[in-house]
């Protein structure tokens, strides 16, 4: 299995390369002939059902746009990017991974997850190895738990943490209701994968630094109140109603804050779509591939589609994990006052769940 990109900490602060997708974009419309085309020649039936329900669509290299003149002269794209849209809860989804890869047969199959998220692959479907909190998007987990705690210190700071605690222990709260494990079309793609030899890529942007971001994009005003409203979600003994209950699809919770918070748009959405738009295409571990399939959740593909074929070379992968500080030690101080009493709200409302499940 071949990780993303590593990070940089001296990467350059973001500027976005590519916009995100204006109004009228419409990533079916923009990709339909080809794939149509591409799923007529293969023969099968249920690919050309997914084209037509908008879940599956494919991108030839010669959309691309350009290769970018700081690539190296031996680095070859992909001759074709197929991306799959899931629902991370839905077992239509698992079967349709499942259909897809072995009909397409690709040399590379790109999730949306990361090298911390990687363990939601392994996560084992025995109720009785069910966790005490119900796996997702934010979960720090595994037999190296404090290992991954010390990444998302080392990648994203204290806050990146804190918000991660809060929102794995919030998440797995309105998942409640929720009858099927999380992330099983992941779990679907790893393991067609080795049944048919394709390396299988961690392709979506480190959970730590988007966190990070997210954070960082928020006024002092606006980060009391998400962190209020978090807290008051986790710790209320109202019943949270059937039909939220399901809502846990990372992408639909991303849109609920940002319809609050209109600035984590830009690192919880549009950015992500562009860095697994990246890895697709531009990663080390596509190079000279024939054919590649991204599994990601369907909310992206309208953001990734316009990545891939926008991009005029300017997508770097240091514009996509920038990070930059210029506090001062005044600043730094209150910030971390901040931050450490962010922590301890975090783990004890960690606490206070797991005392739940008991």
């Amino acid at each position: 299995m071949a990780a993303g990109p590593t990070p940089s900490a001296t990467a350059a602060s973001f500027r976005p390369p590519i916009p995100p997708p204006p109004p009228c974009f419409d990533y079916r419309a923009a990709v339909l002939a080809d794939t149509r085309a591409a799923a007529a020649a293969a023969g099968n039936p249920a690919l050309a059902a997914l084209v037509e329900s908008g879940a599956l669509v494919r991108v030839p290299r010669r959309r691309f746009g350009p290769v970018p003149a700081w690539r190296p002269p031996d680095f070859v794209e992909p001759e074709e990017v197929w991306i799959l849209g899931t629902s991370h809860l839905s077992p239509e989804s698992v079967a349709d991974v499942e259909r897809v890869l072995r009909a397409v047969q690709p040399d590379n199959v790109v999730v949306e997850l990361c090298r911390s998220r990687a363990g939601i692959m392994y996560v084992s479907t025995d109720a009785s190895d069910e966790p005490l909190l119900k796996s997702n998007m934010f979960s720090l987990g595994g037999a190296k738990f404090f290992g991954a705690v010390n990444r998302s210190i080392n990648l994203g700071g204290q806050s990146a943490l804190a918000l991660r605690l809060l929102l794995a222990v919030f998440s797995s709260k309105i998942s409640s209701g929720a009858n099927r494990p999380f992330g099983e079309e992941f779990r679907a793609a790893r393991k067609v994968s080795e049944d048919i030899g394709a390396q299988l890529v961690l392709g979506d942007r480190p959970i730590e630094i988007t966190l990070e971001r997210a954070w960082k994009s928020l006024t002092w005003d606006q980060k009391t109140k998400l962190v209020i409203s978090l807290f008051r979600g986790i710790t209320s003994t109202t019943d949270t109603p059937q039909d939220e209950k399901t809502a846990v699809s990372p992408y639909e919770l991303y849109q609920k804050l940002s319809t609050s918070y209109p600035s984590l748009l830009q690192p919880l959405i549009h950015e992500r779509d562009m860095f697994l738009a990246w890895s697709l295409k531009r990663s080390k571990a596509v190079n000279k591939s024939k054919t590649v399939v991204g599994v990601v959740g369907k909310g992206h593909m309208n953001g990734i589609v316009y990545a891939l074929i926008s991009d005029q070379g300017d997508l770097r992968f240091r514009d996509l994990v920038g990070r930059a500080s210029s506090d001062t030690w005044v600043s730094s101080l209150i910030k971390g006052l901040v931050r450490d009493t962010i922590i301890g709200l975090a783990l004890w409302a960690l606490y206070e769940q797991l005392q739940d499940y008991r």
